[in-house]
């Protein structure tokens, strides 16, 4: 096993506010994103959760890549979003669409800062056990 995990936590995002709120939109845009850096979708998930006292309930957009994964989490009372994108890497290298893309998701959600990780899971050439 081998790949790529990329992280970002995304803080006073200046996005139009239907991407913290509307799970629906956010799965399709993550979908068109992957897309556009050349991964293949092969199926999504997403769930808003309810009001709080504090406001609208975020979201959270999970797009599932013959690649491995992309995964949204939304904290619209706090303009907040958190990113997760693997892609493992076995057959061939996915990194350069992994960046591709976590860029793309960045861009979307316009944040004030952000914090981003990178980790390289797995070992080339690892045997299974």
């Amino acid at each position: 096993m081998h790949g790529l995990h990329l992280t970002a936590d995304l803080h006073d995002c200046h996005c139009d506010s239907r991407w913290l709120v509307d799970a629906e939109a956010l799965a399709a845009a993550c979908a068109a994103q992957a897309r556009a850096a050349g991964l293949q979708v092969v199926g999504r998930l997403c769930h808003a959760f309810p009001a709080t006292p504090r406001g609208a309930g975020g979201v959270t957009a999970t797009v599932l890549l013959a690649e491995s994964h992309l995964c949204v989490h939304t904290w619209p009372e706090q303009r907040g979003a958190t990113l997760d994108v693997y892609v493992c890497n076995f057959g061939a290298d996915h990194s350069t669409r992994a960046r591709t893309l976590m860029d793309a998701l960045v861009a979307l959600f316009m944040p004030g800062a952000a914090e981003h990780q990178e980790l390289q899971r797995g070992r080339i050439g690892a045997a299974v056990p």
